[in-house]
């Protein structure tokens, strides 16, 4: 076995991914690639096998001759499970690249995984560069095996770290591996690993390369760098036809210094956010949508959708605005030349639409065209601003009436300062300006085309912005130097005779232009076309104007289909599903890019763009103050996973950069900013209302945690004080949708008001059990949030039930937020089952009573528990598609015992347990959402008996309304108040609202007025509203007879009858069986007992009409009273009546009359 592995070497310089060669020097140990990758140094032979891989398992017991097998024949661990697969690679080497000199090692590692060692370790390609240069580099995957690879040259399931252990499993640049779980390394084995020394029939070479399935690379997908991708981008698209148009007339307005500030306020706001955007996009990999991308990842889907939406839309409507833009220019050089179309407003319309198809047309060829596009676009721009520069440097006399004299201190010195005119402030020229700033998210909208957006976004954004900064500085300052503001074009201005008093810098330079100071056409106030005057080549300006909107435009018409069809993909809103499909290698949006020709067509057929313009500069700014704040957030929520690569931001400046950028839409427009934050807000609103079944691992989660954990700590700083006391309950309630009626009732008194535990005991097989907590943990909780209910889960795997509950007692909760009652169903099969479980049932109440917990026992006489009723969580699905079927049909199985079964808690057919649940989850863990009936036509069923229709009413009976009826309350003992508070809580919330509060008490008959009233004092003292109070006088009368011989009747068989059998025979007896009743014990306690057949008569007199009765529960002692005798006391008390809790305080008080 070990030659024939010896007589097969790889290929020179082969080394499979992950794959460690057997014969290494030890200085190689180093050159080991993320899942211990060598290349291996060995010759090739003539009979060379393409396939090398190195197949190993853990042979448990095997001889130690047998662990390995030739390539491709390999042994593999025996488990062969479904989740292992694609563990490994097998490396498809090209013969042609073994031309090197095999002796050198392979070397170094990129990226940690997924490394090709070629030409004999020489050249290391990595994922991203696989697909250049003439190799074939393919992946083979195991469908049927987990193969476990050499690791340091020993054999072990254990894996080194490598970069495909941590990908998702939908991850572009290549496949997830799964590392050994956790339980493959540590549980026994079960069986030998491998069976016939095959890995399940895989034969040799030839089978092994049947059974595998490759995906090569996937060529032809078009990805940018960081200079195409971005700075191209954000060039084009920040150098808009303000730079062309409106700089000029900025510079007179404002003056050289206010312009200098308008533009570096500008750049603040975006550097800010440039910084942010980079920080976000270095924390992870960075997928496609952009800006929506950024935000819904960090911020979580309610902000990531409502910018998501709102941030396409505006991008949509920008290839509008710049058409229009581009169209006005060609329409102005019509009306020049005197050959307009129509009129003005249709030629803009008809150029418009002309454009905007041409524009589609690039941008659906491909994102290869459009790059190559924008690249000729830009050499324009930047011509187009180099013609403008010279021509600064030529003062031609032709040009000087119109206000151009070249550089001159005196034109500097004159434009220094601000000059406003026409009602316009240095805000109201800001606002001008500021869109021309906008457009840095141009590179990061295409995030999911850049070849490496962790490092392109930041160098190209980051770059773009500072270039951009300076040119739209230098041309301020030049064109202020050079051009005054007012000047008349004609000649005849010229001053022939000196003047003495001049002030003008024009008249200065023997130009008088004072004859036109307020209503000239030339100079920078008057001229919007200032720069194509000042220009060496005039039409070079009108083709920098057309590059400059027809580059944004087409941004803007890539941008918005991208991001649209990311927010599409995430289905954060279900209607726009359709445009989420994307076509061709590149997964080109045709649908989003459709919708925004349309939308762009639309707007520019209204061709009223003033009014929309200060809207999408607003939509563009509240996307700007989310990236900052995300980056604020993610900084304050202090998240172990927000460790941005890029390390140059500040959570502070952030949040002034958020800042800024709302005090910015009020500044530009402030109806638009208001609009802005309506719209924002309305789909915030709607996403949160629809919760989208997502997890990002947003810092909201992890601020939430912070703030619930920082809470809670303070919390345990303050003592409990007895106004503030909450009944927090512990409800053993195994599987929660197994019992609902006692849920929905616990629920009733604790939503809002109290923690709510439901606890879950699983028995039997350790390993199993261990299984199942962890999968129930997350379903239940699911269920929980699902049906509304503020609950926690907290499963617990024990012996038995008492030591489940023990452990639930003392460990469920968190500093003060711990259970404080403990809440059971009451056992109503008791006298079937197995009298241990009596036994461990009664103790529990002994350990809550030691543990100084409070105690509720919830009955229903038709029960509680309806796990028996199979299907039961699926019905409300079919209800909901169906809601006019009335008679339900549903399968019954009373087949499940109870040995069968992991999950225990008290309620009735408690035989009947909770094992068919886990069977009947939907697949994915999640169940649906209520624990009733299933409509099944397919299956063998029968309708319902009637005592499980009465069960099947009851468990929903506490989710009704309760109208108008009664509470009454039987607070015999004084247990501290937790019997009284408990149906005053309930009468607080909308369900029972309407209820009324009927207290009874004991008491002695000939003073019956005077215990009224003394309890009457004391309701109204603790402020707690009653319609009656009864004074009950004969508790202690002796009950009927008849209810006497059937109560001896229900205990006989649990007598231990020690006056009928020898000493020793008993006290062996009472030993072996410590429930059993003693004749001592009966006797002792028989006025007890009578009482508690008394309450039941006096309980069927007063409240059988009652919504629900709240009584004191009696206390047995520990070790006196056996747990049949407190059994039997408690079926006597509870039979036959209304839903009934008897409820026990820890006697420490839980209401006050103290302010």
């Amino acid at each position: 076995m070990e030659g024939k592995q010896q007589q097969l070497p790889p290929p020179p310089g082969s080394g499979a991914p992950g794959a460690a060669g057997e014969e290494r020097r030890p200085e190689e140990g180093k050159d080991a690639a993320g899942g211990g990758a060598l290349g291996r140094p060995l010759g090739a032979t003539p009979s060379q096998s393409r396939f090398q891989v190195d197949l190993v398992a853990e042979g448990a017991g095997r001889p130690a001759e047998e662990p390995r097998k030739a390539s491709g024949e390999g042994s593999a661990a025996g488990k062969g499970s479904e989740e292992a697969k694609g563990r490994f690679r097998v490396n498809f080497v090209d013969p042609a690249a073994g031309d090197e000199s095999p002796g050198e090692p392979g070397g170094g590692s990129s990226e940690g995984g997924n490394v090709s060692f070629q030409n004999g370790g020489d050249t290391v390609l990595s994922e991203g560069s696989l697909h250049s240069g003439g190799h074939h580099h393919y992946y083979y995957d195991t469908h049927t095996n987990t193969y476990y690879l050499r690791t340091f040259g020993h054999n072990t399931m254990d894996a080194v770290p490598r970069i495909d252990h941590y990908r998702h499993t939908a991850a572009d640049l290549g496949e997830k591996l799964l590392r050994p779980s956790l339980a493959e390394l540590h549980d026994e084995l079960d069986k030998e690993p491998f069976e016939d020394g095959y890995a399940n029939g895989e034969e040799g070479t030839p089978a092994g390369e049947a059974a595998a399935t490759y995906t090569p690379d996937s060529k032809g997908v078009v990805k940018f760098g960081w200079i195409k991708g971005v700075l191209v981008r954000c060039m084009l698209n920040i150098w808009g036809v303000m730079l062309f148009i409106r700089l000029s007339w900025i510079v007179g307005q404002a003056g050289i210094g206010l312009s200098v500030l308008v533009i570096g306020m500008a750049t603040v706001v975006t550097t800010i956010t440039g910084l942010s955007t980079s920080a976000i996009a270095t924390n992870g990999f960075v997928r496609g949508g952009g800006a929506y991308y950024l935000i819904s990842r960090s911020l979580g889907p309610e902000f990531g959708g409502a910018i998501g939406l709102i941030f396409a839309f505006a991008n949509a409507v920008a290839v509008a605005m710049y058409v229009v833009g581009f169209a006005e220019t060609v329409v102005e050089l019509l009306k020049e030349n005197g050959t307009l179309m129509i009129d003005e407003m249709n030629d803009i319309r008809i150029i418009g639409a002309i454009t905007v198809v041409i524009l589609l047309g690039i941008s659906v060829a491909g994102m290869e065209w459009e790059a190559k596009a924008q690249i000729v676009l830009l050499v324009i721009l930047i011509l187009a601003i180099g013609d403008f520069v010279i021509g600064t440097f030529i003062p031609l006399d032709s040009k000087k009436p119109k206000g151009f004299f070249g550089y001159k201190a005196q034109i500097f010195m004159e434009n220094f300062g601000p000059d406003f005119r026409h009602e316009e402030t240095f805000f109201s020229v800001f606002a001008i300006f500021f869109p021309a700033a906008t457009g840095i998210l141009a590179g990061a909208n295409i995030s999911g085309d850049l070849a490496d957006p962790q490092s392109a976004i930041p160098k190209g954004t980051l770059l773009a912005i500072l270039i951009t900064t300076l040119v739209y500085i230098g041309i301020a300052v030049s064109v202020g130097s050079c051009v005054v503001r007012d000047a008349t074009g004609n000649l005849n201005n010229t001053i022939v005779t000196e003047l003495t008093n001049c002030t003008t810098a024009a008249c200065k330079l023997n130009y008088d232009f004072s004859s036109c100071q307020t209503r000239c056409q030339y100079g920078l106030m008057n001229n919007f076309q200032v720069m194509s005057m000042v220009s060496g080549f005039a039409p070079l300006i009108s083709a920098g104007i057309f590059s400059a909107t027809l580059s944004s435009a087409l941004a803007s018409l890539v941008s918005a289909p991208k991001i649209f069809q990311a927010l599409c993909k995430d289905n954060i809103y279900p209607g726009f599903q359709m445009f989420a499909k994307g076509y061709g290698k590149n997964n080109e949006p045709l649908r989003g890019y459709l919708l925004t020709f349309l939308i762009a067509l639309g707007f520019i057929l209204i061709a009223e763009l003033n009014v929309i313009a200060p809207i999408i500069s607003n939509f563009f700014l509240a996307s700007y103050a989310l990236i900052n704040f995300s980056v604020f957030h993610a900084s304050l929520a202090k998240s172990p996973g927000w460790r941005p690569a890029f390390k140059y931001y500040n959570m502070w400046i952030s949040l002034v950069g958020a800042i800024l950028c709302c005090i910015v839409m009020f500044v530009i427009n402030w109806w638009a900013a208001l609009l802005t934050y309506v719209i924002v807000l309305g789909l915030y609103i709607y996403v949160t209302y629809k919760k989208p079944d997502v997890n990002w691992g947003s810092s909201t989660q992890a601020l939430t945690y912070l703030n619930a954990l920082q809470h809670s700590i303070r919390l345990s700083g303050v003592e409990d004080h007895v106004k503030n006391f909450r009944p927090q309950c512990l409800i053993m309630t195994g599987a929660p949708n197994a019992r609902p009626a006692l849920l929905h009732l616990v629920h009733a008194f604790t939503k809002n008001v109290g923690l709510m535990i439901c606890g879950h005991v699983h028995m039997g097989p350790r390993r199993q059990a261990m299984k199942e907590l962890s999968t129930d943990l997350a379903k239940y909780q699911r269920w929980l949030i699902k049906n509304k209910m503020k609950a926690f889960y907290a499963p617990v795997h024990a012996e038995d039930l008492r030591d489940g509950g023990q452990y639930l007692m003392q460990a469920a909760g968190l500093g003060r937020m711990r259970p404080n009652t403990l809440v059971v169903g009451f056992k109503k099969n008791w006298r079937q089952g197995d009298m241990r479980d009596v036994e461990t049932y009664i103790n529990l109440f002994h350990d809550a009573f030691d543990i100084q917990y409070g105690v509720v026992v919830i009955r229903l006489k038709e029960g509680l528990d309806i796990s028996h009723l199979q299907g039961q969580e699926e019905l409300l699905s079919s209800q909901e598609k169906s809601p006019c079927t009335k008679d339900v049909i549903v399968k019954v199985d009373y087949s499940k015992k109870a040995e069968t079964d992991t999950s225990i808690a008290f309620a009735p057919s408690s035989s009947e347990r909770t094992h068919t649940l886990h069977k009947e989850e939907d697949e994915d863990g999640k169940t649906p959402t209520q624990p009733l009936l299933k409509k099944d036509s397919k299956s063998p069923s029968s309708p319902l008996n009637l005592a499980d229709q009465r069960l099947l009413d009851a468990s929903t009976q506490f989710q009704k309304k309760q109208g108008k009826s009664n509470i009454d309350v039987w607070w015999l003992f004084d247990d501290g108040g937790l019997t009284l508070l408990i149906p005053y809580l309930l009468t607080t919330k909308k369900k029972w609202k309407d209820c009324k509060i009927r207290v009874f008490i004991g008491g002695k008959i000939n003073r019956i007025d005077h215990d009224r009233r003394a309890m009457a004092t004391l309701l109204s003292k603790f402020r707690i509203d009653f319609s009656d109070i009864m004074v009950l006088g004969d508790i202690n009368t002796k009950p009927k007879k008849e209810n006497i011989a059937a109560f001896e009747e229900m205990i006989e068989p649990f007598r231990l009858h020690e006056d009928d059998k020898e000493q020793e025979v008993a006290d062996k007896m009472k030993e072996d069986e410590p429930w059993r009743i003693t004749d001592n014990e009966l006797e002792l306690y028989k006025t007890k007992t009578y009482r508690q057949i008394r309450l039941n008569e006096l309980l069927k007199e007063h409240s059988s009409t009652a919504n629900i009765i709240v009584m004191s529960l009696p206390v047995a002692r520990k070790g006196a009273v056996s747990s049949a005798l407190y059994m039997a006391w408690l079926e006597a008390l509870s039979k036959d009546l209304p839903p009934i809790l008897l409820v026990r305080g820890n006697h420490q008080s839980v209401l006050t009359f103290y302010s």
